[in-house]
């Protein structure tokens, strides 16, 4: 079969780098159909490893043996080891743009921006349970803390659905501000980055009703807790900022300017924060205390973003 074909190209093409003690970062390049590999330490990339067409989002799965990577157009996930990145296999899967497994690790939910779909798989066996057809462009996604609801944006309609994992049924869609993209849950609450109205804003869980409005800036996209708990990071794309809010009062503590387009982000053990810069193909690396940063270059449209301490390329 051509996938088993392809498969065995990606792992045969993979670079001999090794990263150093410090670990690697793995980097969706979605316009490049590639994935970059930089080593931490000297913050260059190593290697680069080809896809069929465009990776955007990952996860771990919950015994976290297994770094899934989707591949949209291609229609297939990526099963890589999640310390050495290699290759172990590929599944066909609809669409999988954005991806999340529920916090008591049964399932697997996946968002199919171009499909207008989002489909729940039971994590193990990746068996399709329900298909929702949700309109439009389905986009990110987090869930409540007792795995009974998953919260989805609807790009294409200015909404935001929520639907009951339990009755695998809609709850409700509702709607919350222009293009929304980047959800999480925080504080009993549900928050939701809007990138046409340039703010963020709180949604009670319960009935899909907004409560408040944050404004952060243009192209409001993504939006991430600290590993400590006691802030949030939120990317605009088109300001080209990170805006860091008390994760209390949700107020602002410091907005810092990343030329490029911030879009993901990922928090490393030595204090440091890695941005991908989806407009500027590069990867940013922010010291938060001092506001400087450098940048690496990487493959066209960089968006997911993962980092493993321990991480090692390698054939």
């Amino acid at each position: 079969m051509f996938k088993h074909i392809v498969a065995a190209f990606i792992v045969a093409v993979l670079f001999s780098a090794n990263a150093e003690a410090g670990g690697a970062v793995l980097v969706m390049n979605s316009s490049a159909a590639s994935l970059s590999v930089i080593d931490i330490d000297s913050q260059t990339e190593i290697s680069r490893i080809p896809v069929l067409r465009e990776p955007h989002h990952w996860t771990l799965t919950p015994d976290n043996r297994e770094l899934l990577v989707g591949d949209t157009v291609a229609n297939e996930m990526l099963f890589l080891d999640p310390v050495t990145f290699a290759v172990r296999r590929r599944l066909p899967i609809s669409d999988p743009y954005q991806l999340g497994f529920s916090p008591d690790g049964k399932l697997l939910v996946v968002t199919a921006l171009a499909r207008a779909q989002v489909d729940i798989y039971e994590a193990g066996s990746y068996k399709l349970v329900k298909r929702f057809a949700l309109k439009s462009m389905p986009s990110h996604l987090d869930f409540s803390p007792d795995s009974a609801m998953v919260f989805i944006s609807l790009q294409g309609t200015d909404r935001l659905a929520a639907i009951d994992l339990r009755k695998m049924a809609l709850a409700w869609d509702m709607p919350v501000g222009r293009a929304p993209a980047g959800v999480i849950w925080h504080n009993g609450k549900v928050m939701v980055a809007n990138m046409g109205s340039d703010d963020v804003a709180i949604v009670d869980p319960r009935d899909g009703r907004v409560t408040e409005r944050l404004k952060i800036g243009k192209g409001a996209h993504t939006l991430f807790r600290s590993p400590d708990g006691k802030q949030l990071w939120v990317n605009a794309r088109i300001d080209s900022t990170a805006t860091v809010l008390d994760a209390k009062t949700l107020k602002p503590i410091r907005i810092y300017k990343l030329p490029g387009g911030p879009d993901d982000l990922v928090f490393a053990p030595d204090g440091k924060i890695w941005f991908t810069l989806r407009f500027a193909h590069k990867v940013a690396v922010l010291d938060p205390i001092s506001g400087n940063f450098t940048t690496i270059a990487v493959g066209r449209s960089p968006h997911g973003i993962y980092l493993n301490p321990l991480g090692r390329a390698t054939k």
